[in-house]
Protein backbone atom coordinates (compact mmCIF):
# COMPACT_ATOMS: atom_id res chain seq x y z
CA UNK A 1 0.00 0.00 0.00
CA UNK A 2 0.97 3.38 -1.04
CA UNK A 3 0.06 6.50 1.41
CA UNK A 4 0.88 10.13 1.13
CA UNK A 5 -0.33 12.68 3.50
CA UNK A 6 -1.29 15.99 1.35
CA UNK A 7 -0.68 19.45 3.34
CA UNK A 8 0.07 21.61 0.88
CA UNK A 9 -0.66 22.15 -3.44
CA UNK A 10 0.83 19.01 -4.70
CA UNK A 11 0.41 16.84 -8.08
CA UNK A 12 0.22 12.83 -7.62
CA UNK A 13 0.80 10.35 -10.65
CA UNK A 14 0.19 6.87 -9.77
CA UNK A 15 1.94 4.27 -11.88
CA UNK A 16 -0.42 1.35 -10.74
CA UNK A 17 -3.88 1.04 -12.07
CA UNK A 18 -6.79 2.38 -10.59
CA UNK A 19 -9.68 0.44 -10.52
CA UNK A 20 -11.82 2.05 -7.92
CA UNK A 21 -11.47 5.75 -7.08
CA UNK A 22 -13.39 7.07 -3.53
CA UNK A 23 -13.61 10.59 -2.81
CA UNK A 24 -14.62 12.40 0.59
CA UNK A 25 -13.83 16.13 0.79
CA UNK A 26 -15.28 19.19 2.63
CA UNK A 27 -16.16 22.60 1.10
CA UNK A 28 -13.65 23.24 -2.07
CA UNK A 29 -15.01 21.28 -5.25
CA UNK A 30 -13.84 17.88 -6.62
CA UNK A 31 -13.14 17.39 -10.43
CA UNK A 32 -13.39 13.97 -11.72
CA UNK A 33 -12.37 12.90 -15.70
CA UNK A 34 -12.03 10.12 -16.78
CA UNK A 35 -8.99 9.59 -19.36
CA UNK A 36 -7.33 7.33 -21.66
CA UNK A 37 -4.34 8.92 -21.29
CA UNK A 38 -2.49 6.35 -19.00
CA UNK A 39 -1.60 6.73 -15.81
CA UNK A 40 -4.11 8.33 -13.13
CA UNK A 41 -2.65 11.90 -11.76
CA UNK A 42 -3.73 13.74 -8.88
CA UNK A 43 -3.70 17.41 -8.04
CA UNK A 44 -4.75 19.23 -4.83
CA UNK A 45 -4.32 23.10 -5.64
CA UNK A 46 -5.77 24.31 -3.04
CA UNK A 47 -5.88 23.07 0.74
CA UNK A 48 -7.03 24.31 3.98
CA UNK A 49 -7.28 22.63 7.05
CA UNK A 50 -6.07 19.02 8.00
CA UNK A 51 -4.06 16.94 5.31
CA UNK A 52 -5.67 15.23 3.09
CA UNK A 53 -4.89 11.35 3.06
CA UNK A 54 -4.35 9.70 -0.06
CA UNK A 55 -3.41 6.06 -0.51
CA UNK A 56 -3.85 3.52 -2.87
CA UNK A 57 -4.30 -0.38 -2.14
CA UNK A 58 -4.66 -2.32 -5.07
CA UNK A 59 -6.92 -1.00 -7.61
CA UNK A 60 -8.19 1.00 -4.93
CA UNK A 61 -7.29 4.86 -5.05
CA UNK A 62 -8.92 6.64 -2.17
CA UNK A 63 -8.29 10.71 -1.56
CA UNK A 64 -10.30 11.56 1.92
CA UNK A 65 -10.33 12.81 5.44
CA UNK A 66 -9.62 10.43 7.97
CA UNK A 67 -12.00 12.05 10.08
CA UNK A 68 -14.43 11.59 7.60
CA UNK A 69 -16.06 7.97 7.07
CA UNK A 70 -18.00 6.95 3.77
CA UNK A 71 -20.71 4.99 6.39
CA UNK A 72 -23.34 7.51 7.63
CA UNK A 73 -21.66 10.12 5.46
CA UNK A 74 -24.88 11.86 4.88
CA UNK A 75 -25.16 11.96 9.14
CA UNK A 76 -21.72 13.82 9.31
CA UNK A 77 -23.12 16.63 10.67
CA UNK A 78 -20.05 18.14 12.66
CA UNK A 79 -19.39 21.82 12.52
CA UNK A 80 -16.31 22.29 13.87
CA UNK A 81 -14.79 19.49 10.96
CA UNK A 82 -16.35 21.78 8.45
CA UNK A 83 -13.36 24.23 9.02
CA UNK A 84 -11.56 22.48 6.31
CA UNK A 85 -11.91 22.91 2.37
CA UNK A 86 -9.48 21.90 -0.74
CA UNK A 87 -10.14 21.94 -4.18
CA UNK A 88 -9.21 18.39 -5.70
CA UNK A 89 -8.59 17.47 -9.45
CA UNK A 90 -8.40 13.41 -10.89
CA UNK A 91 -7.82 11.73 -13.99
CA UNK A 92 -9.05 8.20 -14.15
CA UNK A 93 -9.33 5.61 -16.56
CA UNK A 94 -12.79 5.69 -17.56
CA UNK A 95 -13.60 2.29 -16.41
CA UNK A 96 -13.26 2.91 -13.17
CA UNK A 97 -15.70 2.71 -10.08
CA UNK A 98 -16.26 6.44 -8.50
CA UNK A 99 -17.79 7.02 -5.19
CA UNK A 100 -17.64 10.50 -3.97
CA UNK A 101 -18.85 11.93 -1.02
CA UNK A 102 -19.17 15.91 -0.68
CA UNK A 103 -20.11 18.37 2.11
CA UNK A 104 -20.56 21.43 1.42
CA UNK A 105 -18.45 20.87 -1.52
CA UNK A 106 -18.78 21.17 -5.25
CA UNK A 107 -18.73 17.83 -7.51
CA UNK A 108 -18.30 17.48 -11.28
CA UNK A 109 -18.01 13.64 -12.72
CA UNK A 110 -17.57 13.33 -16.37
CA UNK A 111 -16.55 10.65 -19.16
CA UNK A 112 -16.95 7.87 -16.54
CA UNK A 113 -18.22 4.67 -18.12
CA UNK A 114 -18.19 2.62 -14.73
CA UNK A 115 -20.97 3.13 -11.85
CA UNK A 116 -20.88 6.27 -9.78
CA UNK A 117 -22.19 6.95 -6.83
CA UNK A 118 -22.41 10.61 -5.37
CA UNK A 119 -23.33 11.10 -1.59
CA UNK A 120 -23.76 14.89 -0.94
CA UNK A 121 -24.84 16.96 2.21
CA UNK A 122 -25.21 20.62 0.47
CA UNK A 123 -22.71 20.84 -2.21
CA UNK A 124 -24.30 20.40 -5.88
CA UNK A 125 -22.74 17.72 -8.40
CA UNK A 126 -22.71 17.91 -12.14
CA UNK A 127 -23.02 14.81 -14.03
CA UNK A 128 -21.55 15.13 -17.72
CA UNK A 129 -21.48 12.27 -20.16
CA UNK A 130 -22.05 9.10 -17.77
CA UNK A 131 -22.44 5.86 -19.57
CA UNK A 132 -22.51 3.60 -16.35
CA UNK A 133 -25.19 3.51 -13.61
CA UNK A 134 -25.50 6.44 -11.10
CA UNK A 135 -26.68 7.49 -7.95
CA UNK A 136 -26.79 10.55 -6.49
CA UNK A 137 -28.14 11.04 -2.71
CA UNK A 138 -28.34 14.96 -1.61
CA UNK A 139 -29.84 16.47 1.49
CA UNK A 140 -30.00 20.23 0.32
CA UNK A 141 -27.89 19.56 -2.83
CA UNK A 142 -28.94 20.34 -6.41
CA UNK A 143 -28.12 17.91 -9.01
CA UNK A 144 -27.76 18.03 -12.90
CA UNK A 145 -26.93 15.56 -15.11
CA UNK A 146 -26.38 16.31 -18.56
CA UNK A 147 -26.00 13.16 -21.77
CA UNK A 148 -25.74 10.83 -19.23
CA UNK A 149 -26.50 7.82 -21.49
CA UNK A 150 -26.39 5.29 -18.25
CA UNK A 151 -29.34 4.61 -15.34
CA UNK A 152 -30.01 7.56 -13.20
CA UNK A 153 -30.98 7.05 -9.29
CA UNK A 154 -31.65 10.31 -7.40
CA UNK A 155 -32.94 11.16 -3.94
CA UNK A 156 -32.77 13.78 -2.33
CA UNK A 157 -34.49 16.15 0.80
CA UNK A 158 -34.85 19.56 -0.50
CA UNK A 159 -32.45 18.96 -3.83
CA UNK A 160 -33.28 20.36 -7.21
CA UNK A 161 -32.88 17.27 -10.40
CA UNK A 162 -32.37 18.88 -13.60
CA UNK A 163 -31.46 16.20 -16.35
CA UNK A 164 -30.23 17.52 -20.03
CA UNK A 165 -30.49 15.24 -22.90
CA UNK A 166 -30.98 11.97 -20.59
CA UNK A 167 -30.50 8.70 -23.29
CA UNK A 168 -30.72 6.56 -20.60
CA UNK A 169 -32.69 3.02 -20.21
CA UNK A 170 -33.89 4.51 -16.54
CA UNK A 171 -34.32 7.36 -14.11
CA UNK A 172 -35.54 7.04 -10.66
CA UNK A 173 -35.92 10.38 -8.51
CA UNK A 174 -37.36 10.49 -5.45
CA UNK A 175 -37.56 14.03 -3.30
CA UNK A 176 -39.67 15.76 -0.43
CA UNK A 177 -39.42 19.49 -2.21
CA UNK A 178 -37.54 19.91 -4.56
CA UNK A 179 -38.30 20.55 -8.15
CA UNK A 180 -37.48 17.83 -11.33
CA UNK A 181 -36.81 19.03 -14.52
CA UNK A 182 -36.11 15.67 -16.89
CA UNK A 183 -35.31 16.82 -20.22
CA UNK A 184 -35.24 12.86 -22.12
CA UNK A 185 -33.86 12.17 -25.67
CA UNK A 186 -33.91 8.03 -25.14
CA UNK A 187 -32.87 5.75 -28.15
CA UNK A 188 -35.17 3.31 -26.93
CA UNK A 189 -37.80 2.06 -24.07
CA UNK A 190 -37.17 4.21 -20.96
CA UNK A 191 -38.61 3.72 -17.28
CA UNK A 192 -39.11 7.06 -15.68
CA UNK A 193 -40.55 7.25 -12.03
CA UNK A 194 -40.38 10.50 -10.61
CA UNK A 195 -41.94 11.49 -6.86
CA UNK A 196 -41.83 14.23 -5.16
CA UNK A 197 -43.77 16.01 -2.45
CA UNK A 198 -44.19 19.60 -2.74
CA UNK A 199 -41.53 19.77 -5.72
CA UNK A 200 -42.94 20.94 -9.60
CA UNK A 201 -41.96 18.05 -12.28
CA UNK A 202 -41.25 19.10 -16.03
CA UNK A 203 -40.54 15.90 -18.17
CA UNK A 204 -40.01 16.76 -22.03
CA UNK A 205 -40.43 13.74 -24.23
CA UNK A 206 -39.40 13.59 -28.09
CA UNK A 207 -42.33 13.90 -30.87
CA UNK A 208 -42.77 10.94 -31.67
CA UNK A 209 -42.77 9.56 -27.66
CA UNK A 210 -43.45 6.12 -27.03
CA UNK A 211 -44.43 5.14 -23.32
CA UNK A 212 -47.34 4.48 -21.15
CA UNK A 213 -48.10 7.89 -19.29
CA UNK A 214 -49.30 8.36 -16.03
CA UNK A 215 -48.75 11.32 -13.44
CA UNK A 216 -50.59 12.75 -10.60
CA UNK A 217 -51.18 15.38 -8.29
CA UNK A 218 -53.33 16.16 -5.48
CA UNK A 219 -53.91 19.73 -5.69
CA UNK A 220 -51.17 21.17 -8.12
CA UNK A 221 -52.24 22.52 -11.55
CA UNK A 222 -51.20 20.50 -14.84
CA UNK A 223 -50.58 20.75 -18.51
CA UNK A 224 -49.85 18.51 -21.45
CA UNK A 225 -48.61 19.20 -24.73
CA UNK A 226 -49.63 15.84 -26.25
CA UNK A 227 -52.82 15.06 -28.28
CA UNK A 228 -52.88 11.35 -27.55
CA UNK A 229 -52.65 12.10 -23.52
CA UNK A 230 -56.03 12.67 -21.78
CA UNK A 231 -56.12 14.94 -18.49
CA UNK A 232 -58.85 14.13 -15.65
CA UNK A 233 -60.63 15.95 -12.49
CA UNK A 234 -60.99 19.58 -12.67
CA UNK A 235 -60.77 20.41 -9.14
CA UNK A 236 -58.51 19.19 -6.56
CA UNK A 237 -56.61 16.35 -8.06
CA UNK A 238 -55.64 16.02 -11.89
CA UNK A 239 -54.57 12.94 -13.66
CA UNK A 240 -52.84 12.89 -17.32
CA UNK A 241 -52.88 9.25 -18.80
CA UNK A 242 -52.81 7.65 -22.12
CA UNK A 243 -50.28 6.01 -24.31
CA UNK A 244 -47.90 7.52 -26.37
CA UNK A 245 -46.29 5.40 -29.67
CA UNK A 246 -46.54 1.81 -29.00
CA UNK A 247 -46.42 2.09 -25.18
CA UNK A 248 -43.10 0.21 -24.88
CA UNK A 249 -41.48 2.76 -22.26
CA UNK A 250 -43.04 3.56 -18.80
CA UNK A 251 -43.45 7.49 -17.44
CA UNK A 252 -44.95 7.53 -13.72
CA UNK A 253 -44.49 10.48 -12.11
CA UNK A 254 -46.36 12.06 -8.54
CA UNK A 255 -46.68 14.76 -6.59
CA UNK A 256 -49.03 15.68 -3.94
CA UNK A 257 -48.96 19.49 -4.18
CA UNK A 258 -46.60 20.51 -6.68
CA UNK A 259 -47.60 21.23 -10.26
CA UNK A 260 -46.99 18.68 -13.50
CA UNK A 261 -46.18 19.49 -17.16
CA UNK A 262 -45.83 17.00 -19.85
CA UNK A 263 -43.25 18.96 -22.76
CA UNK A 264 -42.52 18.13 -25.99
CA UNK A 265 -39.14 18.13 -27.40
CA UNK A 266 -39.15 20.05 -30.74
CA UNK A 267 -38.65 17.56 -34.35
CA UNK A 268 -35.00 17.46 -35.22
CA UNK A 269 -35.59 19.76 -37.85
CA UNK A 270 -36.69 22.43 -35.78
CA UNK A 271 -35.09 24.79 -34.30
CA UNK A 272 -33.10 23.21 -31.17
CA UNK A 273 -32.82 26.68 -28.91
CA UNK A 274 -36.73 26.29 -28.96
CA UNK A 275 -37.70 27.54 -25.91
CA UNK A 276 -39.02 24.57 -23.16
CA UNK A 277 -39.01 26.26 -19.52
CA UNK A 278 -42.29 26.81 -19.45
CA UNK A 279 -43.80 26.96 -15.81
CA UNK A 280 -46.72 24.35 -15.73
CA UNK A 281 -50.09 25.66 -17.37
CA UNK A 282 -49.01 29.49 -18.05
CA UNK A 283 -49.69 28.84 -21.98
CA UNK A 284 -46.26 29.36 -23.35
CA UNK A 285 -44.57 28.00 -25.46
CA UNK A 286 -44.96 24.69 -26.42
CA UNK A 287 -48.22 24.51 -24.66
CA UNK A 288 -48.82 27.76 -26.03
CA UNK A 289 -52.08 27.19 -27.73
CA UNK A 290 -50.44 28.86 -31.29
CA UNK A 291 -48.04 26.08 -31.51
CA UNK A 292 -50.06 23.18 -30.44
CA UNK A 293 -53.24 21.64 -31.96
CA UNK A 294 -54.79 20.28 -28.96
CA UNK A 295 -56.08 23.52 -27.42
CA UNK A 296 -59.56 23.87 -27.49
CA UNK A 297 -59.68 20.04 -27.93
CA UNK A 298 -62.02 18.83 -25.05
CA UNK A 299 -60.41 16.14 -22.36
CA UNK A 300 -56.91 16.77 -24.00
CA UNK A 301 -56.65 20.72 -22.78
CA UNK A 302 -55.12 22.22 -19.76
CA UNK A 303 -57.01 21.39 -16.44
CA UNK A 304 -58.51 23.87 -14.49
CA UNK A 305 -56.19 26.63 -16.63
CA UNK A 306 -57.28 29.35 -14.08
CA UNK A 307 -55.48 27.50 -11.39
CA UNK A 308 -52.29 26.49 -13.15
CA UNK A 309 -52.13 30.59 -13.67
CA UNK A 310 -52.31 30.49 -9.91
CA UNK A 311 -49.55 30.23 -7.28
CA UNK A 312 -49.46 25.84 -5.92
CA UNK A 313 -51.68 25.48 -3.77
CA UNK A 314 -49.47 25.19 -0.54
CA UNK A 315 -49.09 29.04 -1.08
CA UNK A 316 -45.72 28.70 -2.28
CA UNK A 317 -44.17 30.16 -5.88
CA UNK A 318 -42.51 28.35 -8.27
CA UNK A 319 -38.68 27.85 -7.25
CA UNK A 320 -37.72 26.88 -11.09
CA UNK A 321 -39.15 27.91 -14.30
CA UNK A 322 -40.63 24.59 -15.53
Amino acid sequence: MSEWSVTEPRKLTFDEPVSELHVRLVDGTVNVVGTDEGSARLEVSEIQGPPLLVTQRGGTLTVAYEDLPWKGFLKWLDRKGWRRSAVVSLAVPPSTRVELGVVGAAAVLSGIEGPAVVKGVTGDTTLVSLSGPVRADTVSGNVEAQDVTGDLRFNSVSGDLTVVEGSGSSVRADSVSGSMIVDLDPGGPTDVRLTSVSGEIAIRLPDPADAEVEANTASGAVSNAFDDLRVHGQWGAHKITGRLGAGTGKLRATTVSGSIALLRRPAREDDPDEPWDTRPGTGSSPTDPRHDPQAGSGDNSVSDRGAADAAPADGTTDKKVL
